[in-house]
């Protein structure tokens, strides 16, 4: 899910799709059926089967979907939201032919759509979304990352909701595929710290598969869990598939969109959408940091 930044036009449908978790998550329960045997050995499916099992489900275009390499159980799991009929689980495995057994599909509940210190909010004309991480370039000129599916479409951002404290100009943005973007700080009086909340954040790493992470967002604050998948590929509909994502066990909600996600001092992520809501637990899938800052040559301190 990309967890949804606050919005009331032109993208309202397609940003609505975007938006973070809007509805509760709880544990994923499998769909897949089991085998009989329960002795025998487990299938060993190779890289080139899970990729092309990858592929079909791409080309299956069903949206509510997400998925990605378990290396665990080398298999590929497929996780499909609330919206998802049994109708369209099937067509995935028609899609996916003789590598139809490589797929782990899950049923998760909720929806999944796109959900500024990091995790202030900051505003759009029309939206709200959360700052990523402060930064900065070569030259010492100031910038804050977020994400894409919130600079998409947007000029000037606000520190405020009455829009009147300026903080600059969308000077970057990449949506669908990725969902980063980056804003120019063009208000000299704003304080830019490399903090989130009170955690200043030193630097940047990649995310591993069960890394104790945190995120910070403008709707929820602050929530923590585990990575649990990485390269995960999203289908939010309309089109709006995004790829490489970390999936984790965070919880999110409309407005999170664009915040941070970082373990101890290091930033990781940017969260992107999602499932579930913070009463219940949610699926939560982030744009790794580290690609933004190298697509603007940048870096956080």
């Amino acid at each position: 899910m990309r967890i949804k930044r606050t919005t009331p036009t032109r993208g309202v449908a397609r940003r609505t799709r975007l938006l973070a978790v809007a509805t509760g998550l709880v544990a994923a329960a499998s769909l897949a059926v089991p085998t009989a045997g329960a002795a025998e050995a487990p299938v060993a499916f190779s890289a080139s089967q899970l990729s092309a099992a990858s592929g079909a489900v791409l080309a299956a275009d069903v949206a509510g979907t997400a998925w990605h390499v378990d290396k665990a159980t080398n298999t590929l799991v497929v996780t499909a939201d609330s919206t998802v009929s049994q109708a369209e689980i099937a067509k995935i495995r028609r899609e996916a032919g003789a590598n139809a057994d490589a797929l782990r599909i899950e049923r998760t509940p909720g929806t999944f759509s796109k959900l500024i210190s990091g995790g202030d909010a900051v505003y759009a004309t029309s939206w709200r979304c959360s700052l990523g991480f402060n930064v900065r370039n070569s030259a010492g000129t100031s910038y804050f990352l977020t994400a894409g599916h919130c600079t998409d479409g947007a000029g000037t951002w606000y520190a405020n909701s009455a829009r009147t404290t300026v903080l600059g100009p969308t000077a970057g943005s990449s949506f669908p595929v990725n969902d980063y973007g980056i804003v120019r700080y063009s208000n000299t009086s704003i304080s830019k710290p490399g903090t989130v909340g009170s955690v200043d954040i030193t630097s940047a790493a990649n995310a591993t598969v069960g890394m104790s992470v945190t995120r910070r967002g403008s709707t929820t604050g602050t929530h923590s869990g585990t990575v649990t998948g990485l390269n995960a590929t999203v289908n939010y509909g309309g089109g709006d598939v995004v790829y490489g994502m970390i999936r984790t066990n965070v919880c999110a909600e409309p407005g999170d969109s664009g915040g941070p996600l970082y373990s101890g001092s290091r930033a990781i992520g940017l969260t992107s959408g999602g499932s579930g809501n913070c009463s219940v637990g949610g699926t939560t899938f982030y744009q790794p940091v580290t690609e933004a800052l190298s697509a603007y040559g940048v870096s956080v301190y």
